[in-house]
């Protein structure tokens, strides 16, 4: 089929790349005319494993190309994804404002029947007020449908979780539209969720609420093992045994970051808010989150008793492991924390610390940090090691000679990624979350 896709960030792009790798002829199309270039120049504005070889791929079959014109998304293909960001304002709700001015551009191009498909993460409700929206620009009585299909992607597997889906959820108002993304999707060999509209741009916001609320939780119970002297972990594994719980998500740690996560939670508290109801388990959910960074770092000042002065090497920047993205990471603000507190930072990460410079924002944030080109470099002369973003190269790191060049051989891990007898056998002062 032909396909287009407006917008080129993370959901965007694989999802394009995605769609061509079954055999649709895909237009990707972005105002940002400096991402184009650079992906017309076959390079990746940002990073995600298997994607570069994957676009590249496609392009050079024919499948895919790229475009800064959204007239050639309408013209050139019957089903138009909308993939564009929705960032949060500073009252908590999500920014609608690209939503909109896309609807708006799809109206203006629109001269035969097309389905304008939500894939952003979006309030429910937005999708009549695409609709509407479109009605009201159009310049002919063109019929046209508006469906949503929310996405459920991960970064760092975003390629295996869109090809091969858990599940697809699609909100339709007409069976032609039904008809069409079931044709889509029927390559991706999952199971089909239709619904109306609202209920699937509902399901998007419900689902990151939940799996936040579940990593809030099990962090609170980590503080109370801490107390106790229970193993988070075995409480974790006897948790997850039971079906109706689920293992997923039960990690303790010092909690979730990223673009969606944080965004999504604030959204749909935002937005029980405005329908006038108080969410109040997503409230204490964040507040869970931003303590458990704060408990890190008093953990850190526990064991040197004093941070100002001390050197700190932090291992991780980005969010999560396997991408680039620092947006709302939890090292940002563990690295944050400790510069305000008086410690010396030095940092390292695998793919991050070029965003990192690049965002004005955060430079500033992490002004006196330095950059290293790899954790031995950041263990060096360290007082101690904090990781906080669990990359697997740090778990194939040599320790003795990471031991050998620190000032004093302490590890605080907010991943509980190591094995602590065997970082204590070589005699590390050793601390997790949780964990007996």
């Amino acid at each position: 089929m032909q396909l287009s896709i407006i917008g080129t960030g993370h959901v965007g792009l694989v999802t394009g790349a995605c769609f061509a790798e079954y055999g649709n002829q895909v237009v990707c199309v972005d105002n940002d005319v400096r991402k184009i270039e650079t992906l017309r120049g076959r390079k990746m504005p940002i990073y995600e494993p298997g994607l570069e070889e994957l676009v590249l791929k496609h392009v050079d079959a024919g499948k895919l190309r790229f475009s800064t014109e959204i007239r050639d998304a309408v013209r050139d293909a019957e089903v138009i994804f909308i993939c564009v960001g929705t960032p949060q304002l500073p009252s908590g709700a999500p920014d609608l404002s690209y939503i909109e001015a896309v609807s708006r551009e799809i109206a203006r191009h629109l001269e035969e029947y097309r389905i304008i498909v939500e894939k952003s993460t979006v309030p429910v409700q937005t999708g009549q007020r695409v609709k509407m929206t479109i009605s009201k620009y159009v310049k002919k009585d063109v019929p046209f449908d508006v469906a949503s299909n929310p996405e459920f992607l991960r970064e760092g597997s975003a390629i295996s979780d869109t090809l091969h889906p858990e599940r697809v959820v699609i909100g339709v108002e007409s069976k032609r539209a039904e008809d069409l993304l079931r044709r889509i999707y029927e390559p991706f060999n999952s199971t089909f969720v239709v619904t109306d509209i609202h209920s699937a741009e509902l399901i998007k916001h419900a689902s990151n609420a939940f799996l936040a609320l579940k990593i809030s939780f099990i962090n609170s119970v980590a503080n109370v093992c801490e107390a106790t002297g229970a193993d988070v972990e075995e409480v974790a594994r006897g948790m997850g045994l039971d079906t109706r719980i689920g293992k997923g998500f039960l990690r303790a740690g010092i909690g979730y970051g990223g673009y969606c996560f944080p965004k999504d939670v604030e959204a749909l508290i935002r937005i029980a808010h405005d329908l006038r109801y108080d969410f109040g388990i997503l409230r204490e959910v964040q507040n869970v989150n931003v303590d458990q960074r704060i408990r890190f770092v008093n953990r850190i000042e526990k064991e040197l008793w004093v941070l100002k002065d001390k050197t700190i090497g932090l291992l991780g920047l980005s969010f999560k492991p396997n991408t680039d993205d620092i947006r709302e990471s939890p090292a940002i603000e563990v690295g944050r924390e400790l510069l305000r507190r008086g410690a010396k930072v030095k940092a390292y990460d695998p793919q991050a610390i070029p965003h990192v410079q690049r965002d004005a924002k955060i430079s500033e944030q992490l002004k006196g940090v330095v950059f290293c080109k790899d954790a031995y470099e950041a263990a060096a002369d360290a007082d101690c090691l904090a990781l906080v973003t669990e990359w697997d190269e740090f778990r194939k790191l040599d320790f003795e000679r990471i031991k050998s060049t620190m000032s004093h051989p302490t590890i605080l891990d907010g991943r509980n990624f190591f094995d602590p007898a065997a970082l204590k056998r070589l005699g590390f002062t050793y601390h997790s979350v949780g964990r007996a």
